[in-house]
């Protein structure tokens, strides 16, 4: 089966967030399952682009209202990713460093989609089925279903990922024009609320839906910016198939990014050694417990409490820890998480960007992760925590609710509070510390957690079982 995975994000080409993570690992393990998988993601002026060599493969021109672009799909040379990588080039649209907020991302994208479609049409082999992944490719199942120009892929089945409802890109029905030529009569499928939804356009157009956790997709019904009653009366085509992560690239025993490898059996040895080096680094004593946040400072992530959670942790004198922060976001927060350093000098730190090498050692050196997230539609965070024996302390929300067992219940061995407030989360906060004293259940919970198997092998097998029921009633 030629499957094809399309994409705003994929790492290490890419990354914003999670979604990047997610599609540089899925295509690798179902290759591996014998599949025939691919990934279609723009081309970015960026590091990873200019370090790397492509060759042209398609060349076209794009219409955008009166406008025309060059574009062209190029081709990875390199097979180091585990699967054939082809970008799409359209200079004075996607010729940029950053992957979105740019003023015009519906033309970006848009030209993308359509791009991505043309060279479909001149393939030899055509796709047998179509992956897209959230609101920047989610007018493809819409396309390809009703778009003149695309009758030929009409037949292809399509599954959408939500990875994160909240983000849907609306735009203006003054931008239809950009669109190909289709039956007007159909303008239906791509409005919400007035207005051209591509996410709501791809669950109503494509095939299958699937969401990132199996509880994600419950609670979209209850809250999904506006899209609750479609998701609901969507519910009989879609399902929650939890993410994996690569454990190629996240493994302790193996990883470069790491002061000192360790596996289950080392784990103190090396957990020492990654927790001396960080804190050494940060100035932090790695005598007392170490708790790190790693992440996006917006309000999904709980992040304007950050401030107000830190310091009455570490203004409250029967505590003793170390907070640790890598994180980029709200500029205003940022502010505020960065004041506290001075305050707290010695016990608290903060790295505000991002740091691919840096989030590795801390995975490794820290002894709990915090995520007292909002809205969290996987997590992968909570997993390569897990991974790297550092005990998550997680609000139970979507797939955090579905990782994560309290200590408290059997066979637990994270840390649980029910609702995003300062007071759960400090309270969750002093429960770990209590853990931490009593060492001899502390280091039994950390060797065990490192036994718990999040790897893509599962999920991957469960996508391709989800993609075979569409080809086989094609």
């Amino acid at each position: 089966m030629k499957i094809i995975h399309i994409s705003a994000e994929c790492y290490p080409v890419a990354k914003v967030g999670g979604l990047a993570d997610v599609v540089g690992s899925l295509p690798k393990y179902q290759n591996k399952l014998g599949f025939e998988t691919a990934v279609v993601m723009p081309y970015y002026e960026n590091k990873f682009n200019q370090n790397n060599t492509y060759t042209i493969v398609h060349t076209t021109r794009i219409e955008m209202g009166d406008t025309q672009y060059e574009a062209s799909v190029l081709a990875l040379q390199s097979s180091k990713l585990g699967y054939p990588l082809y970008t799409v080039k359209i200079p004075g649209l996607l010729d940029r460093e950053d992957v979105y907020s740019y003023p015009d991302d519906t033309e970006r994208f848009l030209a993308f989609q359509k791009t991505t479609l043309d060279w479909f049409l001149h393939l030899e082999t055509k796709p047998e089925l179509v992956h897209c992944h959230d609101h920047h490719t989610g007018l493809i199942p819409f396309m390809m279903s009703k778009a003149h120009k695309y009758e030929s892929l009409s037949d292809t089945p399509s599954v959408l990922t939500i990875h994160n409802a909240q983000y849907q890109g609306q735009f203006s029905f003054e931008k239809l024009h950009y669109f190909p030529e289709y039956d007007l009569s159909h303008s239906g499928l791509l409005e919400w609320a007035e207005q051209i939804n591509p996410l709501a356009a791809a669950i109503k157009c494509a095939w299958k839906i699937t969401t990132v956790s199996p509880s994600y997709l419950i609670e979209l019904r209850a809250a999904a910016n506006g899209l609750e009653w479609l998701l609901d009366n969507e519910k009989g085509k879609s399902s929650g198939i939890l993410n994996g992560i690569d454990t190629e690239v996240w493994d302790p025993e193996t990883d470069p990014m790491i002061s000192k490898n360790f596996h289950s059996n080392t784990i103190d040895s090396g957990k020492r050694n990654n927790k001396l080096f960080l804190c050494d680094q940060f100035e932090l004593d790695p005598k007392k417990p170490l708790f790190v946040f790693i992440g996006r400072l917006v309000g999904e992530k709980g992040a304007e409490l950050l401030p107000e959670i830190f310091e009455t942790l570490l203004k409250d004198s029967e505590l003793d820890l170390n907070i640790l922060i890598l994180g980029s976001g709200d500029s205003e927060v940022e502010k505020q998480l960065d004041t506290l350093k001075a305050r707290f000098k010695g016990n608290y730190n903060t790295y505000i960007g991002y740091d691919e090498k840096l989030s590795h050692l801390m995975y490794a050196g820290a002894d709990f992760l915090l995520m007292p997230s909002r809205v969290e539609p996987c997590g992968l965070n909570q997993m390569y925590a897990l991974r790297y024996g550092t005990l998550p302390i997680v609000r139970s929300i979507g797939g955090l609710k579905d990782t994560v067992i309290d200590i408290d219940s059997k066979g637990g061995f994270g840390i649980c509070h029910e609702h995003t407030t300062v007071a759960e989360a400090t309270h969750a906060v002093k429960r770990a510390c209590g853990l931490y004293q009593d060492q001899t259940r502390f280091k039994k919970i950390r060797k065990q957690i490192m036994q718990i198997d999040h790897s893509w092998d599962s999920a991957a097998t469960n996508y391709i079982e989800l993609y075979q029921s569409l080809t086989h009633q094609n």
